[in-house]
């Protein structure tokens, strides 16, 4: 779809939101994850969609799928540069590039339930995160895409799930 185009849609749901805000509540798809055996899971969307995830031989997995930390973090790049090609386009801004890069780093001790030296449980989760932004508009000043890069991380759905620290209700179903 072309820039003015998402602009055009981006619009046209802004206007709507606009006239009724209760329509901008919505239930996203859900995905559901399906254990294959051993560390492998396949995760699919109500489309088709299927992703397959294993766990590293390190830890049992067969190596040969990318980590389910790996599909977060490329979720987080996904929502990240979808959420500044929109804000992009909105603006008049045809982007020439624009990857997005994010790394992580974990403690491995936390997936495993272990405790840190003095004894402190070690978060399952990563210890940090980092997006890196490569972006060119040729006719926009360097500033004028830092703030486009800014403003739209302080919407990205993701990276602000990240930031903020999303609660997750847990429901648990046996047999």
């Amino acid at each position: 779809m072309s820039s003015k185009a998402i602009a055009a849609a981006v619009r046209r749901v802004e206007d709507i939101l606009r006239r009724r805000p209760s329509r901008a509540l919505h239930d996203d798809a859900p995905a559901t994850a399906r254990w294959e055996g051993g560390t492998r899971v396949v995760a699919s969307h109500a489309n088709g969609t299927r992703v397959a995830t294993d766990m590293p031989s390190e830890l049992g997995g067969s190596g040969d799928c990318v980590t389910p930390g790996w599909v977060f973090r490329a979720g987080v790049a996904s929502c990240a540069a979808t959420t500044i090609a929109m804000r992009a386009a909105a603006a008049g801004i045809e982007l020439d590039a624009l990857a997005v890069d994010v790394h992580s780093k974990s403690d491995t001790r936390g997936l495993l339930g272990m405790d840190d030296e003095e004894g402190r449980r070690v978060n399952a989760g990563p210890c940090e995160m980092r997006l890196e932004v490569r972006i060119s508009a040729r006719g926009h000043p360097d500033d004028a895409l830092r703030r486009l890069v800014e403003a739209s991380m302080a919407c990205s759905p993701m990276p602000d799930a990240v930031r903020n620290a999303l609660p997750i209700a847990l429901r648990v179903d046996v047999g």
